[in-house]
């Protein structure tokens, strides 16, 4: 059985992935949309939206990452998630901003729409559906072979 991490970051987005299933939304942590690019949680909304959301534990992780930008052409909404002492006037304007801990998450700003152009949405839908099946598998039966 996987242990989820016990670490603020780990923290932060069980609490976003619990907000974003009772929020109908399926989420998927550490996804990569492409190659060279790996998200903190990724989620697949009811309606077929793709949410990025990018978990910040502190000031200085924030100021330190600067590939948050490169995940933007790969969701229709970007959200920061951070923890309830983060200085929020901090992050960009235009991104949204969730406040959360281990038990879920609060939306403090909501994120400028991006929609995404439909060939990378049916894209992206198969790359996260094909990433949870394959997690699954592996959860189910953690001696078989790797998939592809």
């Amino acid at each position: 059985m996987a242990v989820f991490a016990d670490t603020p970051g780990a923290r932060i987005a069980r609490g976003v992935c619990r907000w974003l299933s009772d929020a109908g939304a399926a989420p998927l942590t550490e996804f990569s949309p492409a190659p060279g690019l790996r998200v903190d949680v990724a989620a697949l909304g009811p309606d077929g939206t793709v949410s990025v959301i990018e978990c910040k534990s502190s000031l200085a992780d924030f100021r330190a990452d600067l590939k948050w930008r490169g995940y933007l052409p790969w969701c229709d909404a970007f959200w920061f998630a951070v923890g309830p002492e983060f200085p929020v006037e901090a992050l960009p304007q235009d991104e949204g901003v969730l406040v959360a801990d281990d038990w879920g998450a609060e939306p403090l700003r909501l994120p400028t729409p991006r929609p995404l152009a439909p060939a990378r949405r049916r894209a992206l839908t198969l790359r996260i559906g094909r990433a949870a099946a394959l997690r699954l598998r592996r959860f189910e039966d953690p001696g078989a072979p790797p998939s592809v």
